[in-house]
């Protein structure tokens, strides 16, 4: 990987796309630091401090700590990719919506413009029920029916020009897009956590063992989502021999690598999402209801711990089938004339990779959850309450499982421009042969 990294700058094409993604990213980080109108960012901040060990740590770090500083980008992404969970859930009960995904490129379009309608109605929404919170807090310098409006405006546009951020970062740039802000956004919060935790060792309010325990943890937790996230269940898939051409094919055995952490980071953002959007309207409002549910949303409780383990083994279960699906798999091996040895095509294929699909789903789930929760549990132990979100498990995986993937795209984008750039000399090479020989066969007529 990393010889094929050194590369980039040799591309002109991948070198613009990698430019343009920084461009896209460091548009985003201006806009966490301009803050919405009609605020006392100064009383915010002091409640946020007061409030630090509750859900408002996971929520700033989503949003790239656009919320601490209630920026145009305080809502984040996190619209959007709820509104994203309740598409995938609604298309496979609706059939208008399952018809549309099988329609392919024309489907999906559809597909992406509900997400985006529904994007900006749930955020006209949260938006809405904060800016009445805010004035219930005293936060607001002059409430009213037009900071509501202007409140309501201006984030609800700060979602949709962070969704379309992440289109263009998808489309031009490299990587996934709403991966990559989610990602921008917790590397930005680390150096002054990380500073912040060691100013706490030199004024002795932490122990320094305290602070080589967290930094210790930490790599440890870094080294085994590295090795866990490059693990993978190869399955040997045997093709006869056949006829290519003129020319008899020999006989070939090759191997399909499923991973054993198949969803990614998907499970975790999606499970994050899910308990920030209610906790986001709740940590405004002075409603009893809102404020018992937001006691049992508060990390490092029982029962968030239980809720958000559901969350990500469910969402585990419910997104791989969807990336793999046996059935397709099984059907085009069989077009193919492909074949896993001691297993018949057709229905016997099929289940065996769905009994393959589902054990690696279990572990996966398993190992996503306990990376998720173990260390933030640790770092609220040792009292670092601000440390367990930014270097918490779900942070990690997150930076970790996008450095991975982005890195592997860059590669896979290199590996392809050197072998298009092999082929056209290759071919240029026997263009030029052909002709000598063409030109000396004219000769020998003469």
């Amino acid at each position: 990987m990393i010889g094929g990294l050194g590369d980039v700058g040799k591309i002109p094409e991948l070198r613009n796309r990698i430019l343009f993604t920084i461009l896209m990213l460091a548009v985003y980080r201006l806009g966490v630091y301009v803050s919405t109108p009609g605020i006392d960012v100064a009383a915010l901040r002091e409640l946020f401090n007061t409030d630090d060990g509750t859900l408002f740590g996971m929520i700033n770090m989503f949003s790239g700590g656009s919320f601490e500083n209630f920026s145009i980008f305080t809502l984040g992404i996190m619209p959007y990719i709820s509104v994203s969970i309740i598409i995938q859930v609604l298309t496979p009960a609706i059939p208008t919506l399952e018809a549309l995904k099988k329609e392919g490129e024309s489907g999906r379009r559809i597909l992406t413009r509900y997400t985006r309608q529904g994007t900006v109605i749930l955020a006209l929404f949260q938006s809405f029920f904060i800016s009445l919170g805010l004035e219930k807090q005293g936060l607001v310098l002059e409430p009213g029916w037009a900071f509501r409006l202007s409140t309501v405006i201006t984030l609800t546009a700060g979602t949709a020009f962070i969704m379309w951020l992440g289109e263009q970062i998808t489309e031009k740039g490299i990587g996934n897009g709403i991966s990559i802000i989610i990602f921008a956004g917790i590397i930005a919060s680390m150096p002054s956590v990380l500073v912040g935790t060691l100013a706490l060792a030199q004024t002795g309010e932490m122990q320094p063992l305290t602070v080589l325990l967290l930094l210790a943890f930490c790599v440890l937790t870094i080294g085994l989502i590295v090795y866990v996230e490059r693990a993978h269940r190869r399955i040997p898939i045997q093709y006869p021999r056949r006829m290519v051409g003129n020319n008899l094919a020999q006989a070939q055995t090759q191997y399909m690598p499923l991973k054993v952490n198949m969803a990614g980071v998907i499970p975790p953002i999606f499970a994050s999402a899910f308990m920030v959007v209610p906790a986001t309207v709740a940590s405004f409002s002075d409603n009893a209801v809102l404020q018992e549910v937001m006691s049992y949303l508060t990390p490092g409780t029982w029962s968030y711990t239980l809720i958000f383990v559901v969350l990500i083994i469910a969402f585990t279960f419910f997104y791989v089938p969807i990336i793999f699906n046996p059935e397709e798999v099984s059907e085009n091996l069989k077009k193919n004339g492909g074949f896993i040895p001691t297993v018949r095509p057709g229905k016997p294929t099929t289940d065996y990779l769905f009994m393959i699909l589902n054990r690696l789903t279990l572990w996966g789930s398993i190992y996503i959850a306990l990376v998720c929760i173990i260390p933030q549990l640790v770092y609220f132990e040792l009292g670092a309450e601000s440390f367990a979100y930014v270097f918490g498990g779900t942070a990690i995986l997150i930076v970790v499982g996008v450095t991975l993937d982005t890195a592997s795209q860059i590669e896979s984008f290199v590996v392809s421009k050197n072998y298009e750039a092999f082929m056209s000399r290759t071919t240029k090479k026997r263009g030029g042969m052909g002709s000598m020989s063409y030109s000396r066969s004219r000769l020998l007529k003469r």
